[in-house]
């Protein structure tokens, strides 16, 4: 199905998509989507191309969806370096964390990741969309991999933003993935074999560089991150996007739990190995989710 069909007949696009996601957000009808999580790239030193376009004239043809054309001419261009230049990156996230806000259901979700530089200018960004009584949780993901500062505490974690799209929200407690009481001895056997529900810290291992779970991409996140922010914000059948593709654990978590999936990226390689991920998830027996990596708590 077509952006523009889906718009039309109030049908969600599904699946993964090479292409702008600005341009697919646009586009999708009001409150389609159930959940999405995305962790839009800040601080990779790369060069980052913000164009605005609009369609109906122009002496540029494009194909779009569907092998549709249609003509179409730049209206502005802004190019930036994803380090520490937050004003363009905010610039560049405001318009397509509206259009989220929009697509969203009543009941959904949104979860951004992010790290030091920029969660607390995305923080008060998102208050200004959602409002911030719609802020629910600030999860840290915590890790310990990598180096030790000299000079400071040893930065080891990264930030997920919680929003609600309104005062109603999916919240699937009894599907969360339990953790080991710290001190299990305190709180009798029952408890204890059947664990405690994760705070708002989630200590979890990276993906390990040798583990049959890696992929090569560079920002791949944990199966178990996304598997336990799918689980407990959308329900079976759900449409789950992630319009930061990246190396699409978004997806194979959506695919492992039943959920539908939308998936974006402009990197023909990112889409490459989502697809080739979730053509693993099609042919393999769906066992239950065991959990990746370890965690305290």
């Amino acid at each position: 199905m077509t952006v523009e069909r889906a718009r039309r007949s109030r049908q969600p696009l599904e699946g993964v998509i090479l292409g702008d996601n600005l341009e697919v957000l646009s586009r999708l009808p009001d409150g389609c989507l159930d959940l999405i999580y995305i962790d839009p790239p800040f601080g990779s030193r790369q060069r980052r191309r913000l164009a605005s376009i609009r369609t109906g004239d122009g002496e540029q043809t494009r194909v779009g969806f569907g092998g549709r054309t249609y003509r179409w001419r730049t209206v502005s261009v802004h190019e930036y370096r994803d380090d520490l230049d937050l004003d363009a990156y905010l610039a560049f996230l405001a318009p397509r964390l509206t259009e989220m806000h929009r697509a969203l259901a009543p009941r959904g979700s949104l979860y951004i990741h992010l790290d030091h530089h920029a969660v607390h200018h995305v923080r008060l960004l998102l208050d200004s969309i959602f409002g911030a009584d719609r802020f629910l949780n600030e999860i840290i993901w915590a890790y310990d991999y990598g180096g030790r500062s000299r000079d400071r505490w040893a930065r080891k974690h990264d930030n997920i933003l919680w929003y609600a799209r309104s005062a109603s929200w999916v919240f699937n407690r009894d599907a969360v993935d339990r953790i080991p009481y710290l001190a299990p001895g305190l709180v009798g056997l029952e408890k204890a074999a059947r664990g405690k529900l994760p705070t708002d810290v989630w200590w979890m291992t990276i993906v390990p560089t040798s583990g049959s779970e890696r992929t090569g991409y560079p920002t791949q996140k944990p199966l178990r991150l996304l598997e336990r922010i799918v689980a407990a914000s959308s329900n079976p059948g759900d449409l789950v996007a992630d319009f930061f593709g990246g190396s699409g654990t978004t997806a194979v978590a959506a695919a492992r739990l039943g959920r539908r999936h939308l998936i974006v990226d402009t990197n023909p390689e990112a889409v490459r190995i989502t697809e080739m991920r979730l053509a693993a998830v099609s042919k393999a027996v769906l066992d239950p989710v065991k959990p990746q990596g370890h965690e305290i708590g």
